[in-house]
């Protein structure tokens, strides 16, 4: 662990120092009440949240692997040469703001998003800081494991589900949620992709295949040889009638939410407008192009597409599995292989909603599980190989969002001298959630019940309110 040796607060009340003897273990073992009195605290302090809702939909796009922040968003050439490694910073076309060599395009729309600079969580670990980042928890729910399992804290698409189901929900046939184009795997799923403790029922629906194949077809929307939509109408009464003789079991959980699983899935499979905003062919070939014929690019296309369609939040996963994790080559992946397919997508993606007139109502956020360790070379636990790698790190990374209310162009909160730790107000996954939920008029402190028909509020967060 690096420390620049000075005396900080963060927004939570304590030092850096105390919080890096304390071993960032479960915010200091802060549970959910406290948390919640905390947040009360920083609210009375200005941290409100945003009234009205902002947007229609979420696009989260996904670093997982967790890019290095101090090579892309947050540099600074004042830093000792052993931090700042071998990145430049390029100016934008926003006054102030300067971010890497390596995303040209972006620079050139930097007055469409704002940069946060300050995000912070507790964790090193790939599996529990994709945990927290995809559920806007702070801290692991109890029971939870460095795998998914019900014990988990439902992920954010799940809330967003739950709260749409309380008020109408998504256009017939669509999905309220949607992660792609690749479940989070690593021989087992990892924790945040889920409902978790709310079950199966709330499950956003995980599409596992690259867009940007020639045969890029979603399997559930494929019907098998002489499956018309009339046949499976006809299934779906038989389903029914069947159902009818299995009243003694209505009352068990597991029963109940397979029958409503099975519901969605005939109203997917029969809905024209669903196979619709999967047919990436109506797309002409230049907006294909300008996106790029690659996964991260042809992924962003299709998210446009389903929020177009009236999905509520996509999770575009920008790689598969630790993609970002760049413990060898940290500068030479990041030039080569990394930021230019991102650069051109992400791009893309903001151009073409800002077009379409959609940016406005569709809130859309970068960010990846943490950050990199600030000095080049440093072992942090996770294993470096060679002296060009950078390893994990929660003590501070960035989060870039745009639309939805955003305004563009700002740097939110920083980080110290060596990129290390939050220099002032330091913003959790709990504020980011907040901020998703609040933007699309979500009570962040909605409250949802678990499979034992236990109350939580979804959130203990507040509003990254600098933002707007």
């Amino acid at each position: 662990m690096i420390a620049s040796g000075k005396g900080h607060r963060h927004n939570i009340g304590i030092n850096r120092r105390e919080l890096v003897q304390a071993g960032f273990t479960g915010l200091l073992g802060l549970g959910l009440v406290d948390l919640l009195n905390l947040r009360a605290a920083q609210a009375a302090e200005g941290r409100v949240p945003v009234k009205g809702p902002r947007a229609k939909s979420v696009i989260l796009v996904f670093l997982t692997g967790a890019p290095a922040h101090q090579d892309m968003w947050d540099l600074d050439m004042s830093r000792p040469v052993e931090y700042r490694g071998e990145s430049r910073p390029m100016k934008t076309n926003a006054p102030g703001v300067e971010i890497s060599e390596h995303m040209p395009k972006l620079a050139q729309m930097a007055d469409k998003y704002s940069i946060v600079r300050s995000m912070h969580h507790s964790t090193n670990v790939h599996e529990f800081g994709t945990h927290f980042m995809l559920t806007g928890v702070d801290q692991a729910p109890v029971g939870a494991r460095h795998f998914a399992t019900r014990a988990d804290w439902p992920a954010m698409g799940s809330i967003v589900s739950f709260a749409r189901s309380q008020g109408g929900g998504a256009p017939a046939g669509l999905p309220s949620a949607v992660i792609l184009p690749t479940h989070l795997n690593n021989g087992y799923a990892f924790s945040g992709q889920t409902g978790g403790i709310m079950g199966s029922r709330y499950d956003p629906w995980v599409i596992d295949k690259d867009p940007s194949q020639p045969d890029f077809r979603v399997p559930d929307l494929q019907a098998g040889p002489g499956m018309t939509v009339d046949r499976l109408d006809n299934r779906r009464a038989l389903l029914s009638q069947i159902e009818r003789h299995r009243r003694d079991l209505e009352g068990v959980f597991e029963v109940r939410q397979l029958t409503e699983t099975q519901e969605r899935a005939f109203g997917t499979l029969t809905a024209a407008k669903t196979r619709d905003a999967f047919d990436l062919a109506k797309e002409t070939p230049a907006t294909r192009e300008r996106y790029g014929k690659h996964m991260f690019g042809q992924s962003l296309l299709l998210s446009r597409r389903l929020v177009e369609a009236g999905v509520t939040l996509v999770q575009a996963n920008m790689g598969h599995m630790n993609n970002w994790d760049t413990h060898t080559d940290n500068f030479g992946q990041l030039k080569n292989r990394l930021l230019p397919p991102f650069d051109r997508g992400f791009s893309a993606l903001l151009e073409d909603l800002d077009q379409r007139g959609l940016l406005k109502e569709t809130l859309v956020i970068a960010v990846g599980e943490f950050g990199r360790t600030p000095k080049v070379g440093t072992d942090n636990g996770g294993g470096i190989t060679g002296g060009s790698g950078r390893d994990h790190w929660g003590g501070v990374f960035s989060a870039v969002w745009a639309g939805g209310g955003v305004q563009g162009g700002r740097i939110v909160g920083k980080s110290d001298e060596t990129a290390g730790y939050p220099d002032g107000t330091a913003y959790l996954p709990s504020d980011m959630a907040a901020t998703v939920f609040s933007a699309l008029g979500i009570d962040p402190r909605i409250e949802f019940r678990d499979q034992q028909g236990r109350p939580f509020p979804a959130c203990a967060g507040n509003v990254i309110a600098p933002l707007f």
